[in-house]
């Protein structure tokens, strides 16, 4: 009988120590991973604060999803003792691990505006935003074009505050030379980029730029997000694609990424590419032939004519076989995933539809009769 007991406890002890440090591992990587914020907050800590009144503010603006968790984390690694009273910028997505560093670091940071150069496809701005203390959030207070207006007064004065936060937001499609030109343009940064950055290796994302960095490592921080994105999804391509190599998918990535309207169409766009290559027809796509003209420097801001589809280039996807020889833009994530891993389908062709998105087709006689219905629409938009 006490043989019975023994091995029973023995028995209930395993299970609960078991039980125990599954629920440690949790625990940590709850801890580590990343945070459920969408947008960076300024987080403000009082004089007298301590980690369990900073976890419940924390967890009133959804910047971590377990108190309890944060402060035994923050115990563990002996930072309770060391909070600092001040405002503290918690960017998008921090863990609770880099929210305790941030507000444990010498010195309280403080984090009332932000500059943002945003490099768009179509346009590039500056945009001044200042902390609403009511919401915790960034609002737009100034937006200029730095190329043919005048910066406003908000933004000199934000320029010289010591505490002013400055980010580059670049925008998936953005080529190379557009990126470059506005890192130059940057007088935060310092040193030369005596070269266009090499097409579709740059990471489009929001980086964070501390003065006096230079232009060359910002470039290598998107260059190494990029390179991480790509061999990740590499690594977990489904079978069969007729893509060779890692740069072959960059390339077909920039394709999708410019000629995709909505983003839930992606993998359909992808899965038109990946049929046409993998029957052996040309991809005839407009933005190879437009980037075999401009060469990423500028926007066409004009109809292709018929001379330029005729006019063989090595990125006229109507005149030469398969891909391009390189990029024609920096794909975000979603395009690259999406070449990697497209939709199962048949289709073989697409046109615009009117709304923003495309038609598929999977003959040319369906395609001929979207193409009919894409031109009726634009004849009634000329009428307007």
């Amino acid at each position: 009988m006490w043989r019975s007991v023994a091995s029973n406890g023995l028995s209930f002890l395993i299970v609960a120590l078991f039980l125990l440090g599954a629920l440690v591992l949790w625990g940590q990587n709850t801890y580590t991973t990343a945070g459920p914020l969408d947008q960076a907050i300024c987080l403000r800590v009082e004089k007298g604060s301590d980690m369990k009144r900073v976890s419940r503010d924390l967890l009133s603006v959804r910047a971590i999803d377990n108190d309890t968790i944060f402060r035994l984390g923050a115990d563990y690694k002996e930072k309770s003792e060391k909070l600092k009273a001040g405002s503290f910028l918690i960017p998008a997505a921090a863990s609770m691990d880099e929210i305790a560093e941030l507000v444990t670091r010498s010195g309280a940071s403080t984090c009332g505006t932000e500059i943002v150069y945003r490099i768009g496809v179509t346009r590039t701005s500056v945009q001044v935003r200042e902390l609403d203390p009511k919401t915790n959030r960034f609002d737009k207070k100034a937006e200029f074009n730095p190329a043919d207006e005048t910066a406003p007064e908000i933004f000199e004065r934000a320029k010289a505050l010591n505490d002013t936060r400055f980010r580059v937001l670049m925008a998936e499609g953005v080529t190379s030379w557009q990126v470059r030109e506005v890192l130059m343009a940057i007088d935060q940064l310092t040193g030369d980029l005596a070269a266009v950055p090499k097409e579709g290796a740059l990471a489009p994302d929001s980086y964070e730029i501390r003065l006096g960095e230079t232009r060359q490592a910002v470039i290598e921080r998107m260059q190494a997000a990029q390179d991480v994105i790509l061999k990740t999804a590499w690594k977990n391509r489904v079978k069969d694609l007729p893509l060779k190599s890692p740069d072959e998918a960059l390339i077909l990535a920039s394709i999708v990424e410019k000629e995709t309207g909505l983003p839930t169409e992606r993998r359909q766009v992808a899965s038109v590419f990946i049929n046409r290559l993998n029957r052996s027809i040309r991809l005839q796509t407009d933005p190879t032939v437009i980037y075999g003209i401009t060469k990423g420097e500028k926007t066409l801001g004009r109809g292709l004519r018929r001379s330029e589809l005729d006019r063989k280039t090595p990125w006229n996807t109507y005149r030469i076989n398969g891909l391009p020889p390189t990029p024609i833009a920096n794909p975000g994530r979603a395009s690259i995933e999406a070449v990697l891993d497209p939709d199962d389908t048949n289709f073989l062709f697409f046109v615009a539809d009117g709304t923003g998105g495309h038609s598929f087709a999977k003959t040319l006689k369906e395609h001929n009769a979207n193409v009919r219905k894409w031109r009726e629409i634009e004849a009634g938009k000329a009428q307007k």
